[in-house]
């Protein structure tokens, strides 16, 4: 196509602009209301955005001209698959350009959960460790860690939590009966809760996995365990967290995701000895989101050349 008009939804490393700018036409509105950006829109052959833009029906139909949507997020359940398929307009995401980072920052959460560090933290701010030792932790070595999915970021926390002595177990869609790679064994969902000194949920949020943690699934889990989650909030129902934590069905729950996202000031979640709440980082180092970035810059220029996508959904 003759010189493309790309639209950047969200803020993104100036690299991945500029990129963009050498290759096509490009109207960043993240700095505008959702209100402002039709107009924008209303010429884009595609645009790059982030998982807090839904790209839903009215989107689309304010984008007559739009080809593909490159996010730069791997989640995309932001994204109306139903509206872009009718249009036979092209997704795109970030996958394997935040692996790692996501893993450091996951398996950051199960030390902090299980060696309760955020109520060290607290118990420094608050004054309190002038008149009492802090409560104890667990040992990471000889803990089991129990990963719900197996992806490529799930696979790299293994990795971490292999080297720390700490026996891994998984449950997935697509099973072995153990990992090569990583010594991970498969277990079934409620098996994988009630072996487990920490659940850590690692996979996409769909209609299938809304709300997998209910109270059931708390139920099933050891009153010592701790929850982690560096998914997405809704995977699990912050209700029945709140009642497990209350009623002592697990020890705690270490959140890099929440729902609601972001926690309004003096939520339940947010001021508790058991509870850990991080606002959305995961991928939040200049690195990645550089590399995240570049992906969904060079997945649009790559249409536009008519060349295969890096990284295509749909």
């Amino acid at each position: 196509m003759d010189r493309p008009h790309f639209v950047v939804t969200t803020a993104v490393a100036p690299r991945a602009v500029d990129y963009l700018r050498e290759h096509a036409r490009v109207t960043d509105v993240s700095p505008l209301p959702r209100a402002e950006w039709n107009p924008a829109l209303a010429g884009a052959d595609g645009v790059l955005i982030g998982s807090g833009t839904p790209v839903d029906a009215a989107f689309v139909a304010a984008a007559p001209r739009l080809r593909i949507v490159a996010s730069y997020s791997v989640g995309y359940d932001n994204v109306d698959l139903r509206a872009l398929a009718a249009r036979g307009i092209a997704l795109t995401n970030a996958r394997g350009s935040l692996n790692e980072a996501v893993a450091d920052l996951t398996y950051a959460l199960v030390i902090m959960g299980l060696r309760r560090l955020g109520l060290g933290i607290r118990w420094v701010r608050d004054g309190r460790w002038l008149d009492a030792d802090m409560p104890y932790g667990k040992d990471l070595a000889g803990a089991t860690l129990g990963l719900v999915g197996f992806g490529a970021i799930a696979q790299a926390v293994a990795r971490r939590a292999r080297v720390s002595g700490m026996r891994v177990r998984y449950y997935s869609r697509t099973a072995v009966p153990e990992h090569p790679e990583t010594g991970a064994a498969y277990r079934d969902f409620e098996t994988l809760l009630g072996e487990s000194d920490a659940v850590v949920a690692l996979l996409p949020l769909t209609p299938q996995t809304r709300g997998m943690f209910d109270d059931a699934a708390f139920a099933r889990m050891k009153p010592t365990a701790i929850f982690v989650n560096a998914a997405r909030g809704a995977i699990a129902d912050t209700g029945a967290l709140l009642r497990a934590l209350d009623e002592g069905k697990i020890a705690g729950a270490a959140l890099d995701v929440t729902d609601p996202e972001p926690l309004p000031p003096g939520h339940p979640l947010a001021n508790r000895d058991d509870v850990v709440v991080l606002p959305h980082v995961g991928s939040a180092t200049n690195e990645t989101r550089t590399r995240m970035a570049m992906l969904a810059a060079e997945n649009l220029v790559a249409f536009a050349e008519g060349r295969p996508l890096l990284t295509p959904v749909a």
